[in-house]
């Protein structure tokens, strides 16, 4: 089975066990991983934020003109900043690191 690592803004890593097929925010829930996904995997928050790491960044597809929408939205944006929503686990990317930023935005609160 296919691996991950997270890295929490603290500097601790959790490598977890990453199922093909699922995204990286339903790994993360799975593993009690601190990311929030308000919107749950609709593509209508940015609170999933990753960064991934810049070695593993060219191995996912492009992010969608909808994500990058979202990814404006985002604090403490970066150049491999994606939203872990839209990142669904392959053989491919095994190995995947992603760190999580010190905070998020929800504007979905109001």
């Amino acid at each position: 089975m296919p691996r991950m690592t997270f890295i929490n803004p603290d500097g601790t890593r959790n490598e977890v066990d990453a199922p093909v097929g699922l995204s990286v925010l339903e790994i993360a829930h799975r593993n009690d991983i601190d990311i929030e996904g308000a919107c749950e995997g609709s593509l209508a928050c940015s609170t999933c934020h990753v960064i991934v790491e810049p070695e593993h960044y060219g191995r996912l597809p492009k992010a969608s003109e909808d994500e990058e929408d979202m990814l404006d939205l985002a604090f403490g944006l970066t150049r491999t900043s994606r939203l872990g929503c839209q990142i669904c686990m392959t053989e491919e990317i095994d190995g995947l690191t992603v760190s999580l930023p010190a905070e998020t935005v929800n504007m979905m609160l109001d």
